[in-house]
């Protein structure tokens, strides 16, 4: 599972908080148009822009965790 951080939010201030971390879909399709698959704030899955999320590397238990919620 992949996670990423929120840098920017313009256009989608009520989906995106900055500094989150957002779990990340796999979608082939989204990655062929530099767009990630995120389940935003509202809980859903959602198409935006690559540029608006850094890649982080978790540590295993913190994956863990957050895989559970």
């Amino acid at each position: 599972m992949k996670f990423v951080v929120c840098i920017k939010n313009t256009d989608y201030a009520a989906s995106l908080e900055v500094r989150k971390i957002y779990q990340v879909l796999p979608d082939s399709k989204a990655n062929r148009h530099q767009m990630l698959r995120i389940i935003d704030e509202s809980g859903e899955d959602y198409l935006y822009p690559n540029s608006y999320f850094m890649p982080i590397e978790l540590s295993a238990p913190l994956q863990q965790v957050l895989e559970m919620s």
